[in-house]
């Protein structure tokens, strides 16, 4: 039996590099200029495969063509006319790369390309990691001067983590997430046109409006079928995507962080990192793809995957700013008798904060409500037998607070223009290390002072005026912000083992794969009417797991939409994530008390396989959805549906559970009923949905050998 070959080759004699995933071929070859250039992305090939990709590109068909071979980071040089993923200037006013081939390392899981530019001290590093039993490849560039303090600066004016290229293919469509406040993570499939198409965020956030996620295939793909291309951006602060489909068929995008119009200046000396833009080639359609997402993020990014996520009870929608001890204890005590895990404290406990005009900044207990600051609530929740957790908005601050009397600079701000405030707040600019400082020495004291274990962290504007006074490079805030973020979190979690954290932006406003490495769970939507949530919870889950996906039951009617929908419904949506409760429980009845806490006990149940599980998209004609959670070794299964309008004179229809074993059989945990895994696959399970608007159910099966205990399909 021939060797298996190592995940990472590179043969420099033919400048072929090639990576290989357990379901997928990742291979690039070094141009005859110096450029690394792409040469395949798809399913696996065999060794006399590999060998007859192309040497070279075909030659462009005229002088006012495009070179048709694509590069893995496009600089502004040669005939090339498409989107420039680097751009620079030297001190001299040149513009544009041109690179020679310095060297490459390969290690058993990463390889390095080392580019140096042919005439000025500039080189860039490309790099590749593939890991072990997943699909993903991650890249980056590292970008350095390497002049002596005599060169002069040269100016960044984009330097994006990496360009990506697909087949060519009879056509092709693009999946993307748009959206807004209170409406994120909505799933467009568009033809993609011949054209370039830019998905970007300019506000300092991932942004409720797109996503750094895609997914292009040629239009043919189901959730079960075809092949798909995905890629994601690791990156919490404005960033963009452009995707260039040429008149002669090639298609590729190029992406990373910032937006267009800003420029870093690259001291002598100085490196720039960015961050990882990964990507993974599966031919099982949009619902292998997401699986496979899923299980890179477990592996790779959460912090602590196999924690249970734990049921929250959140008293924002209860109480808003109107907070005090009385009222937050009597909540504790409800949210406790319902089963919730951790108890969070919401907006409205600190400084003059009574509403969203003052107060921000002032980290302090307010008096009126907490007359011996937040440890006797604390200690009550603990004695409770939940976690205590705390919302903080560091990031921001009201100018009608004691921290911007005394820092006013502090603010991200232009001194010659006007400051726009939004919900009445202003940004606090964390590039500078004197804030950043403070932010994390304010957190640390709360947590350790009131034994704090989950900290929410909000952030509930974007960035407006940018500017950094008095700093050389200005521009710097809109990379430095973010990586400064990230640092005060990652230092909390090291301080304070165990703590952890939600990431939340007016919802879901900033969520990716950068801010959820270092946080437990997003916030996904201020939306948490059930019906609206079944969209946003859809495309969320094109690339993120349950287990990230914080999700509440709410009072009905709906605060944001007035809807009235079942408290069965409702709890059954939310239970497809991270579970959790935000309603008015003061104002509950016992049986709705009831209700929710046999919900929550059900929802423990299952946790294992909604936080861990593998999970399939389902759809049933009549608007019936549905989302099915497996274990790893196919043993147990839950399944929840939903279907939240009937139609007059539909019977509702089977459910087929495509992910099942056809040659096994399944218990109905419920019903005690067996089934031939054959039926369930093709025909489907009936979802013994109730009557009417706002029906779901959840079914439960188990894996069994041997015949039917009882008479079943």
């Amino acid at each position: 039996m021939p060797a298996k070959p190592p995940p990472l080759s590179f043969d420099a004699a033919r400048g072929l590099a090639v990576l290989r995933t357990p379901h997928s071929v990742y291979a690039l070859r070094t141009g005859a200029d110096g450029s690394p250039r792409h040469l395949y992305w798809g399913a696996p090939l065999d060794p006399a495969e590999l060998a007859a990709l192309p040497a070279h590109a075909s030659p462009a068909a005229s002088s006012f063509e495009a070179d048709p071979a694509p590069d893995e980071l496009a600089p502004q040089t040669g005939a090339r006319f498409g989107p420039a993923g680097l751009q620079v200037r030297f001190a001299d006013g040149t513009r544009g790369a041109q690179w020679t081939l310095a060297g490459h390392t390969v290690g058993d899981h990463e390889l390095r390309l080392r580019l140096a530019d042919r005439r000025y001290p500039l080189t860039a590093e490309l790099c590749y990691r593939v890991r072990p039993g997943s699909d993903v490849v991650e890249r980056w560039t590292e970008l350095t001067h390497t002049g002596g303090a005599g060169t002069g600066p040269i100016a960044v004016d984009r330097l994006d983590s990496a360009c990506w290229t697909a087949p060519a293919l009879p056509d092709y469509r693009l999946s993307h997430l748009v959206g807004g406040w209170n409406s994120e993570f909505q799933l467009h499939r568009d033809r993609l046109p011949v054209a370039e198409t830019v998905l970007t965020s300019r506000r300092g956030l991932t942004s409720h409006h797109a996503n750094p996620w895609l997914a292009l295939d040629d239009g043919t793909a189901t959730e079960t079928h075809g092949q798909v291309w995905s890629t994601a951006l690791a990156w919490s602060g404005s960033w963009r995507i452009t995707v260039h489909r040429d008149p002669v068929g090639r298609t590729s995008w190029t992406g990373g962080f910032g937006h267009e119009g800003l420029s870093w200046t690259l001291q002598p000396g100085e490196t720039l990192h960015t961050p990882v833009f990964a990507g993974l080639y599966t031919a099982g359609g949009f619902g292998a793809a997401s699986r496979a997402w899923h299980d890179h993020l477990r592996r790779t990014v959460l912090p602590e995957p196999d924690r249970d996520r734990p049921v929250v009870y959140n008293s924002w929608e209860a109480t808003g700013f109107d907070v005090d001890l009385p009222g937050q204890l009597r909540l504790a005590r409800l949210a406790a008798r319902a089963g919730a895990e951790l108890f969070v404290l919401d907006d409205g406990w600190f400084g003059a904060r009574t509403n969203d005009r003052a107060g921000l900044g002032d980290w302090t207990p307010r008096r009126a409500a907490f007359p011996d600051g937040l440890r006797p609530l604390a200690d009550e929740v603990h004695d409770l037998g939940m976690d205590f957790g705390l919302w903080v908005e560091p990031e921001m601050v009201n100018r009608d607070s004691d921290l911007h009397r005394a820092h006013p600079d502090w603010v991200v701000h232009a001194p010659t223009r006007d400051a726009t405030e939004l919900r009445h707040q202003l940004m606090l600019n964390f590039a500078r290390p004197e804030v950043a400082a403070w932010a994390h020495a304010t957190l640390d004291r709360l947590v350790r002072e009131n034994d704090v274990d989950w900290l929410k962290w909000d952030a509930n504007r974007v960035v407006t005026e940018a500017g950094w006074p008095g700093h050389p490079d200005p521009d710097r805030l809109w990379i430095e912000h973010t990586r400064a973020v990230y640092r005060v979190m990652d230092r909390l979690r090291r301080d304070h083992p165990g703590l952890r954290i939600e990431a939340c932006a007016g919802g879901g406003g900033r969520v990716d794969q950068g801010v959820l490495a270092r946080t437990d769970q997003a916030w996904t939507s201020d939306n948490t009417d059930p019906v609206d949530r079944l969209g946003i919870q859809h495309g969320f889950s094109q690339l993120f797991p349950a287990q990230a996906m914080a999700a509440w039951v709410t009072d009905s009617p709906n605060v944001t939409t007035g809807r009235a929908t079942p408290l069965r419904f409702r709890g059954h949506v939310a239970m497809a994530g991270a579970l959790g409760l935000g309603g008015d429980l003061a104002r509950w009845t016992e049986q709705e008390l009831a209700e929710t806490a046999e919900l929550v006990a059900r929802y423990k149940e299952i946790r294992p396989l909604v936080q861990r599980g593998r999970q399939f998209r389902l759809t049933a004609p009549g608007g019936v959805t549905g989302v099915h959670y497996a274990a790893a070794d196919g043993g147990e299964h839950a399944v929840l549906v939903w279907r939240p309008a009937a139609r007059f004179g539909h019977a509702t229809a089977e459910l087929p559970l495509p992910a099942l074993d056809p040659t096994a059989r399944y218990l109905d945990l419920q019903t005690g009923t067996a089934h031939r895994g054959a039926l369930l696959v093709g025909r489907g399970i009936d979802p013994r949905l109730p009557a009417g608007d706002y029906a779901s159910s959840l079914i439960r099966l188990r894996r069994i050998s041997g015949p039917c205990a009882t008479t079943g399909r």
